[in-house]
């Protein structure tokens, strides 16, 4: 399912005999967009306003002009409308700088089923192996340029990284600094227990900041849970009772092996996933 932002900022879907995005589009060409993915169950959108909030920095990062927020919601909620309650659904929002020189963003939605690997994952567990990212851990302020910390469809590298995870046995990767802190995974963030604490990098490290995360941490406390914001290495996840990656539409995921050594959880899935409301 597919729809638009209009010229007149009205939501328009996608006819079969008309093509939505034109092949020059700065998203094809040049992976210049940014774009949200959002968990879409029983006719309603999963932590729709952080998206949209992140979908505005991104914009900001990039340069890109801001966006119409009123008209970005409702073209979510008629795509969720239209999608309705009959499944869990996955919806994406691109934001494209347009066609060059145009000076007309692209703005899109797209709904689809969530794929069966998620579910998988989600029921089964991810092996991770850890990879070097080649950055240090740092916010990058300087360098506005390395966009970190926005979300864009420039996903070679994180599509790169999981090919190999899968390549040499394992489902998902883990990214590592220059110095060996973790960082995040290619499309998740990284979360590990200490006995009933949850931890997870700081978003200083130079990672993006998730929303499934916050809305994990948020409703910790209502399942026993407590949270903290720290630094962390390999062997910090080694020594973690559990390990999960957490994203906005698979949830927390809990890793099964790191770098090909298994682990456990310490019994904490089930009350994570059901604080990331999964």
């Amino acid at each position: 399912m597919l729809a638009q932002i209009s010229d007149d900022g009205g939501v328009e879907f996608a006819r079969p005999d008309r093509p939505l995005i034109r092949a020059d589009d700065r998203a094809v060409v040049r992976g210049d967009a940014v774009f949200e993915t959002l968990r879409a169950a029983g006719g309603r959108l999963d932590n729709e306003s952080a998206h949209l909030d992140r979908l505005e920095g991104s914009a900001a990062a990039m340069g890109l002009p801001v966006p119409d927020r009123a008209a970005w919601t409702e073209l979510a909620r008629q795509v969720t409308a239209a999608w309705g309650a009959r499944s869990e659904g996955m919806l994406r929002l691109v934001y494209s700088r347009g066609v060059e020189d145009s000076g007309r963003p692209t703005c899109l939605a797209m709904m689809s089923s969530v794929p069966e690997s998620t579910l998988r994952h989600r029921r089964d567990g991810v092996r991770v192996v850890t990879l070097a990212r080649g950055l240090a851990a740092a916010d990058h302020a300087d360098a506005p340029w390395l966009l970190v910390g926005a979300k864009t469809t420039s996903y070679a590298v994180n599509m790169a990284a999981q090919r190999h995870a899968r390549a040499i046995g394992a489902d998902d990767a883990i990214f590592l600094a220059t110095d060996g802190q973790v960082l995040e995974a290619p499309t998740a963030t990284v979360v590990w227990a200490v006995g009933k604490t949850l931890c997870t990098p700081p978003v200083e490290a130079g990672i993006l900041d998730g929303t499934a995360v916050r809305a994990l941490f948020r409703r910790a406390p209502e399942h026993g849970l407590s949270t903290d914001i720290r630094r962390a290495w390999v062997a910090d996840l080694h020594a973690a009772d559990g390990v999960w990656l957490t994203s906005s539409v698979r949830g927390a995921v809990v890793v099964t092996a790191i770098d090909g050594q298994v682990r456990g959880d310490a019994g904490l899935t089930p009350r994570v996933q059901s604080a990331a409301g999964l």
